[in-house]
């Protein structure tokens, strides 16, 4: 029985001392463990959370990790935005639930959200939503609002 001479390359790895003609070594690919994939995830979420609630182009979520995960997101500029309901973390079977657009604590407008990879989403179209105005989504079944104020 012959043994293939092995040497170390790099934090004591056993690397073969020769390839075998037309062999290539296969690169190592690390992936990161789905701790730190969370971690990352929550320090992005704090970053968006920490710049001012009337900028355009913002989401606002609720703080309640232990439950439906509701967010708004407003795209536009001033007093002019579009408004996206978003539930991130729905049950596996649910894939469309009604969701409710408030205007200063006033319902406005429910529509459908539909399913859309792991979330369930609905944008209202851009319009005039004024500045200093708090708009809120709340999804049917949930206690749990998201509220964002224009700029």
């Amino acid at each position: 029985m012959s043994r293939t001479p092995t040497a170390t390359a790099g934090f004591g790895v056993p690397v073969p001392a020769r390839a075998t003609p037309g062999s290539r070594p296969r690169p190592r690919v690390r992936r990161p463990a789905p701790v730190l994939a969370l971690v990352l995830a929550l320090a992005g979420l704090t970053v968006s959370l920490s710049a001012g609630p009337a900028t355009a182009d913002s989401t606002a979520c609720t703080h309640h990790f232990s439950g439906p995960q509701i967010c708004v997101r407003l795209d536009g500029h001033g007093g002019r935005n579009a408004v996206t309901g978003i539930w991130t973390n729905p049950p596996a079977r649910v894939v469309s639930r009604a969701v409710s657009l408030f205007r200063n604590g006033t319902r406005v407008d429910t529509a459908l959200a539909t399913r859309s990879g792991k979330a369930l989403t609905h944008t209202w179209p851009s319009g005039d939503t004024g500045t200093g105005t708090e708009l809120c989504v709340k999804f049917r079944g949930s206690r749990r609002m998201a509220c964002q104020t224009t700029s």
